[in-house]
């Protein structure tokens, strides 16, 4: 019997490498965040966001959306991780395309970035915020935006109200999440983000000059006062939730309070 134990450890452990050998690794694509890289994500993530029994979840970075969907589409990564806004974007506009929408994962919190010493501008937004969110505005825009009826148009471009002889505030704007933040095929912003704004320059009383920049460059240009603020993204913080707290905010940047969340899904492409 002693002879048999060692025999049954020693198959043991080879059917256990077996297998880990045989997990199945899903490569999923993300915009890069700005305080991690891949390696620390992945380990992170093992723990917080576990996979499906016999897979394992591994994400790769992309610098802004289009790389993203070309990742996807040339067999690069095997899913691509977005909100679900965008998803539903994207399987209305592509129609040579199928794509398959997975149950949201988890949620992210919408607000604006702006510098540490800028609080009296940010005080200025929250309060804007909290107007529109409590008088209607805010669910109005929500509707003509973002409803399943508007996937498949290009939005108007919003006019931005113009006070004179009051300050200017430059907002920077990636295009990377239509129909959330989002740039028209002439290369004027529109969309959900652009029509909040318009609303809360009117309440504020100080004029928006809306800069494009790339995804990558969201912390560089504001830190550097080519953009006084910013569309941001934040996870909401749960008990169980690993995730660093400025794991996608860097030191020396402040946030209003959210005026959108919206679910993150997986997306790829129907066999």
């Amino acid at each position: 019997m002693k002879k048999v134990l060692p025999l049954l450890l020693f198959v043991a452990l080879i059917m256990v490498g077996c297998s880990l050998g045989n997990e199945k690794e899903i490569k999923i694509g993300t915009i890069k965040y700005l305080n991690v890289t891949e390696e620390m994500l992945n380990e992170i993530l093992i723990d917080n966001r576990p996979s499906l029994k016999g897979t394992r979840h591994k994400y790769l970075f992309f610098d802004n959306l289009n790389a993203m969907i070309a990742g996807l589409k040339s067999g690069q990564v095997d899913e691509i991780s977005i909100y679900q806004t965008v998803a539903l974007y994207l399987n209305s506009r592509n129609s040579n395309v199928q794509w398959e929408i997975s149950e949201p994962i988890v949620s992210d919190m919408f607000c604006c970035a702006m510098r540490e010493k800028d609080t009296a501008l940010r005080e200025e937004f929250n309060g804007a915020i909290l107007t529109i969110s409590q008088d209607g505005t805010l669910a109005k825009l929500v509707k003509n935006y973002l409803d399943e009826s508007t996937h498949g148009k290009n939005p108007q471009v919003v006019e931005m109200p113009t006070f004179y002889n009051e300050p200017t505030i430059k907002i920077g704007v990636t295009g990377d999440l239509p129909l959330l933040d989002y740039i028209r095929p002439d290369g004027q912003p529109a969309g959900f983000n652009t029509a909040v704004l318009a609303e809360i320059s009117r309440h504020i009383k100080k004029n928006f000059v809306l800069v494009q920049i790339d995804s990558g460059a969201r912390a560089a240009a504001l830190s550097s006062g080519h953009v006084d603020a910013i569309f941001w993204a934040v996870s909401p913080k749960s008990p169980e939730d690993k995730l660093p707290q400025n794991f996608d905010t860097p030191e020396g940047m402040i946030l209003t309070m959210p005026y959108f969340s919206d679910d993150i899904v997986h997306v790829k492409l129907m066999k």
